[in-house]
């Protein structure tokens, strides 16, 4: 998932035509000087160079002796061994289809498949893995959510909260949906902090509110919201609050319990799984009054020429043959994940993040977006930035290809 950039007049972003070769020489040569530093974390070898050799796609050079540095894990992770072997696995040892046979390959490529579920449900801390919907993304999750509950439950006159901030993914589905019911999309704007102004969001939560859809971490400004507070608002006003968790999964401990968040997406491929496949987490009180979202497969229960019965959740909303080797390479990749440690992960994060941003601004003529970290406020390990004078295109390519 990408970026949507807020077109607000506190974003003055650079003419993107203006170029400037002098400009691009003194940023490298900072960046030269600003990318001196080793990081270290509490231990005498980081967690980054111990989990390095794991990830075999890292072992390559380029553009001629250049060993891969790889800093887009925001757009996609790299994948470990463990979920590379996982996959090979399946396909090699017992490739077959899910919950529609009684024969060895069906019933063990099933016992993996609803494993994974469960290994899911356990990361997030659902408290089933009944709560758990297998989809091909996130975006898909957040379709579900739209076209199932947002079409039986929004009328005209209602109202959903979105950020500006917010992946299009997230915005898309309720553009589509407002469209057919009538309902009002509201968005809430970021404060001089740049990040979404949650005293206003306060403001802004009504009876007419049912619904608030916002993220965990920005995939942009790198702003960390407070989840529960949020939750525990619109709950008090009768809304339901759905969360885009494809930036917080992989990098924090997330518990849905804790949060009491209604709906919870979130992408494997961000947390070191295959692409092809994300999970909605759904209270099951909602899951249950939701009607399918496509149809057929696993998700009838019974089938007659005039009308269908359909299944409980979370077969209800997985029709078609799933993504069965995805599944479980996702659940290998929470293995992984959970093996390292959540809470150590986060903390190498945060030293990560510390120094990124703190080099970052030491460059002259840099725009880095989003708040500024301080006592109180955490960003999380990514820096959205522009050059002044250089295209961002140009910066792009000269980190890519180390162009002195």
């Amino acid at each position: 998932m990408e970026a949507v950039v807020p077109k607000l007049a506190s974003f003055n972003l650079l003419n993107p035509k203006s170029k400037s070769k002098s400009a691009i020489r003194r940023f490298s040569s900072a960046l030269c000087v600003s990318s001196s530093p080793s990081v270290t974390s509490t231990d005498s070898v980081s967690l980054g160079h111990i989990t390095r050799p794991d990830f075999p796609i890292l072992h390559q050079e380029v553009y001629g002796s250049k060993k891969l540095v790889y800093l887009d894990n925001a757009a996609t992770s790299q994948k470990p061994i463990a979920v590379l072997k996982a996959l090979q696995n399946y396909y090699e040892a017992y490739n077959s289809n899910v919950h529609r046979g009684i024969h060895f390959l069906s019933a063990k490529a099933t016992d993996e498949y609803e494993l994974a579920r469960k290994k899911v449900a356990a990361f997030i801390n659902a408290s089933d893995s009944g709560e758990i919907v297998f989809t091909k993304n996130a975006t898909e999750a957040i379709n579900l959510v739209a076209y199932s509950w947002g079409l039986s439950n929004l009328k005209s006159g209602d109202e959903v909260i979105l950020t500006v901030a917010e992946h299009h993914s997230a915005i898309v589905p309720w553009q589509l949906v407002a469209q057919k019911t009538g309902a009002n999309l509201k968005f809430l704007n970021l404060n001089d902090d740049e990040s979404p102004d949650l005293d206003k969001l306060k403001e802004m939560l009504s009876r007419k509110t049912k619904l608030v859809v916002i993220h965990h971490i920005s995939n942009m400004l790198a702003s960390i919201l407070p989840i529960e507070e949020i939750v525990h608002w619109s709950h008090d006003v009768g809304a339901k609050v759905l969360v885009d968790a494809c930036q917080s999964v992989p990098h924090m401990v997330v518990d849905v319990q804790g949060l009491d968040a209604d709906f919870l997406v979130a992408s494997s491929h961000k947390m070191c799984g295959p692409t092809g496949i994300g999970f909605l987490f759904g209270k099951s009180d909602l899951l249950s009054a939701m009607p399918p979202f496509l149809g057929g497969g696993e998700m009838i229960s019974d089938v007659f020429l005039d009308h269908s019965t359909f299944a409980d959740p979370p077969s209800r909303f997985e029709a078609g043959t799933p993504a069965i080797g995805e599944a479980i390479g996702l659940g290998a990749a929470i293995d992984y994940l959970s093996t390292i440690g959540m809470q150590k992960i986060h903390a190498y994060e945060m030293e990560l993040a510390k120094y990124l941003y703190e080099n970052l601004l030491s460059i002259p003529n840099i725009r880095i977006y989003g708040p500024k970290p301080s006592e109180h406020v955490q960003r999380a390990a990514l820096c959205s930035f522009n050059v002044e004078n250089i295209h961002p295109t140009d910066i792009a390519t000269l980190l890519d290809q180390q162009v002195p």
